[in-house]
């Protein structure tokens, strides 16, 4: 299970652990009136207000009533919040027994953009398995929102290294998107960028 040289693993959230669905997330904004939301949904890097949300810089009743406005008539909170959440589907159970396996062998780290009602939902829905909660996958859990930064920045990924001592020749950073993969790089950090829904198992031995 032990890859050579690699001490530390940072995994990203999104598209890596929790599988996603970005056209039902706009469907469904669109159904509520909300019709230019395409433009701003990205399955990598969310643009606008989307992006200040994940960045920590406006709380999660400002992005509702940004949405709100948006739409231009009343919707209620649930009603925007399972829209939003229609993004996320769940994490494979496989990859929760991987996590698991793999905190035996490395010290795992999960640094996500997210949000505040993603993480939520996550924590109530994705993560919980066998007993086990979110944090209990993970040595330390570093989120965007929380951190008021946000991947590709190098800033965040210099915070998590100042923050947890790791060294960088000693760790792998998986994320799916090869923008973040790329300034992870510049730091000596080894990458490792999977497809989408794929099984990244094979990077250790064991599928």
């Amino acid at each position: 299970m032990r890859k050579r040289g690699v001490k530390n693993l940072i995994i990203d959230f999104g598209g890596v652990l929790i599988d996603l669905d970005r056209q039902r997330c706009i469907e469904n904004f669109k159904s509520l009136g909300f019709q230019d939301v395409e433009a701003m949904l990205d399955i990598y890097h969310q643009q606008d207000f989307f992006q200040n949300y994940e960045k920590g810089l406006i709380t999660g009743e400002e992005f509702r009533d940004v949405i709100r406005g948006k739409i231009g008539k009343p919707v209620t909170d649930a009603q925007i919040d399972d829209a939003w959440n229609s993004f996320l589907v769940g994490i494979p159970v496989a990859k929760l027994n991987l996590l698991l396996k793999l905190r035996k062998s490395y010290v795992v780290y999960l640094l996500s953009n997210t949000n505040d009602i993603h993480w939520q939902w996550a924590c109530k829905h994705a993560f919980p398995y066998k007993g086990f909660r979110a944090e209990d996958y993970f040595e330390q859990i570093f989120l965007s929102y929380e951190m008021k930064m946000a991947k590709p920045d190098a800033v965040i990924f210099q915070k998590v290294l100042d923050e947890t001592g790791i060294l960088p020749e000693e760790t792998l950073f998986i994320d799916d998107s090869e923008a973040n993969c790329r300034v992870a790089k510049t730091l000596g950090i080894s990458t490792y960028t999977p497809q989408a829904h794929e099984d990244w198992s094979h990077l250790f031995g064991h599928r």
